[in-house]
């Protein structure tokens, strides 16, 4: 499909006070061994190409056959399942905590307090569902699985699986009772996508899911000057100020699916507003005003709402390409989305540059 017109004039837009009328939106922001000591590093970053994931477990006899497949370089299962905190269901995993320490990016990786924190026991969070739990650095809390296990928080990180939001250690899985080696991650640089998803598949026998976490090459902007008068301005300028490594085009594949570029504002299914498409409880924590508009955060305005989303995904890191995927699934928790978001803002990044 072709990308429609993303330089649309804003000024038939929402703006503050000026709600659009409510129709139904789309959707909405919204393995196994002792870890090593504590003061144990990295031996180097290693970028994950192709995440499995297989709720019934992947056997140790398919691990080492992934491992054979030509141009694969590393395999890292963890454990992993849905659990309860603070009454969120959220996803966790659990890690061996030196090995996948190097499959995180660097900022995360050189973080020697998280590492010996979470080899000590403790847990991480991703940046979103550390604001989603409130979570405070330091503070102990209450981890459902099969059992309760209280636990200390020892901060936040990015980490190289959409929908992890949570990650603990594999003696804190096995208290827990996470399911053993749900995910694998492949790392196979150089060996293109295609053949290394049929040779997993063969391995598998046709069974798991396979998500890509390679991100595609999108353009980077500076902010323009001035004010935005169109929403492809606005895309550009958002992104620059609010997330700088982030490419405009992925704000304006989410505006297009979300809304239409605000002509399809919601409220939606699940409650969701405006041309971003913010859950009410989202807005709070995530809404800004920006670009000279005055009084409150509106969610229904955007010059507040698109720089409020560049936020959001930045926070949940896509400022740098390995994270972006995680970012979008963060905006909003399902694969098929991931992957219509990097499609459209390849289709973008074609037609204008």
């Amino acid at each position: 499909m072709g990308a429609p017109l993303a330089g649309a004039p804003l000024a038939g837009a929402p703006q503050a006070g000026q709600p659009s009328p409510a129709s139904s939106g789309t959707s909405s922001p919204s393995p196994s061994a002792s870890p090593g000591p504590a003061g144990t590093g990295f031996s180097g970053i290693i970028l994950p190409d192709l995440a499995v994931i297989e709720p019934l477990g992947i056997s140790q006899a398919n691990l080492a056959a992934l491992g054979r497949l030509t141009g694969v370089r590393d395999v890292l299962a963890m454990d992993g399942a849905a659990i309860t905190v603070h009454h969120h269901t959220v996803n966790v995993l659990g890690v061996d905590v030196q090995e996948f320490r190097s499959w995180t990016q660097l900022s995360a990786a050189s973080d020697q307090g998280l590492w010996a924190g979470l080899a000590a026991g403790g847990f991480v969070a991703s940046p979103g569902a550390q604001q989603l739990l409130g979570l405070r650095t330091g503070a102990r809390y209450g981890l459902r699985g099969r059992s309760r296990v209280t636990l200390t928080y020892r901060g936040a990180a990015t980490f190289g699986v959409g929908g992890a939001e949570l990650v603990v250690s594999n003696a804190v899985s096995a208290q827990l009772g996470l399911n053993p080696s749900v995910v694998a991650l492949i790392s196979a640089p150089g060996e293109a996508m295609t053949s290394l998803d049929s040779g997993v598949r063969a391995v598998l026998g046709g069974g798991g899911q396979l998500v890509s976490l390679r991100a595609p090459q999108l353009p980077v902007d500076t902010a323009p000057a001035g004010r935005p008068a169109t929403y492809l301005q606005l895309f550009r300028a958002s992104a620059a100020m609010y997330c700088p490594g982030m490419s405009w085009t992925v704000l304006a594949a989410i505006g297009q699916i979300e809304s239409g570029f605000g002509t399809n504002n919601g409220p939606s299914s699940a409650g969701a507003l405006g041309p971003m498409q913010f859950l009410p409880s989202t807005w709070r924590t995530w809404g800004i005003t920006a670009f000279g508009e005055t009084g409150p955060p509106n969610i229904m305005d955007p010059y507040d709402a698109v720089p409020s989303a560049a936020r959001y995904l930045c926070a949940a890191g896509a400022g740098t390409p390995a994270g972006l995927a995680r970012a979008i699934f963060a905006y909003n928790h399902a694969n098929w989305y991931v992957s219509e978001v990097l499609a459209l803002a390849s289709e973008y990044a074609q037609q204008y540059g």
